[in-house]
Parts: C-alpha cells; structure tokens; sequence
C-alpha cells in the first residue's frame, strides 16, 4: 500500500484509532472515570520517543488539570483510546489521577418520612 492511499483529501491522514494503542483494548487505565481528573506529576519521559504525539498532547492538557472526558474530546478520540494512553502515561509516572470526588449518600427513604413529619408538626 502506497503512502497515497493513506490520505484522504478531507480528512487528512486515516489512522485507525487502534493503530495509536498498538491494538490493545487493555490498560491500567480502564477504570477511569470520565470526570477523573489528570495533571502531571513534574516528570519527563525517559525518552521522548517513548510517548506517541497524541501522549504528548495529552501532557500538554494535563499540564494545567484536565478531565478523561475533556482530553478524550480535545484529543477527539474515542473514550477507550484515551484510558489506554493514560494507562500507559500513569505507568510511566507522567500522570496522577485524581478521583472525582465523593458525593454524599442521599438520605434514606425513613429520614426524609421523619423530617416531613417535624416540619407538619411546627
């Protein structure tokens, strides 16, 4: 197959998302949730040729905090894709993940019976 064959004149290069993850569907970062928050931790790469371009963009919006879902649409790339470079970027140590934070369990269905009742009671 010939580079031309690889370009398309609208889009630009065709590169198969699984192509940019070597195929995987796997990672440590599987597990992330969409509003995880990513930053840098300060380190850079051994070599830069380890970290694949979209790796490196990634960095660039982690430099200031950026959530899965905001650098999977920065990146426009799918959900998928972007846990697995994260995964690799977290395994090298070039990114901390922050988790959302906790919400607070909603009250049970007896509490909010006894506030109802002491709220008719006044």
């Amino acid at each position: 197959m010939t580079r031309k064959e690889w370009l398309d004149d609208d889009a630009g290069p065709v590169v198969r998302p699984f192509a940019l993850i070597g195929g995987r569907a796997r990672s440590s970062g599987d597990d992330l949730d969409l509003i995880a928050l990513i930053t840098t931790t300060g380190v850079s790469p051994r070599d830069r040729a380890d970290i694949t371009p979209e790796q490196a963009t990634i960095l660039e919006l982690a430099s200031d905090t950026a959530s899965v879902a905001d650098i999977a649409s920065d990146l426009n790339l799918a959900l998928g894709v972007v846990r697995v470079l994260l995964g690799d970027l977290q395994d090298q140590g070039l990114v901390r993940v922050r988790p959302p934070a906790q919400v607070a369990p909603l009250p049970s269905a007896r509490i909010l019976k006894e506030v109802i009742n002491g709220l008719r009671a006044l």
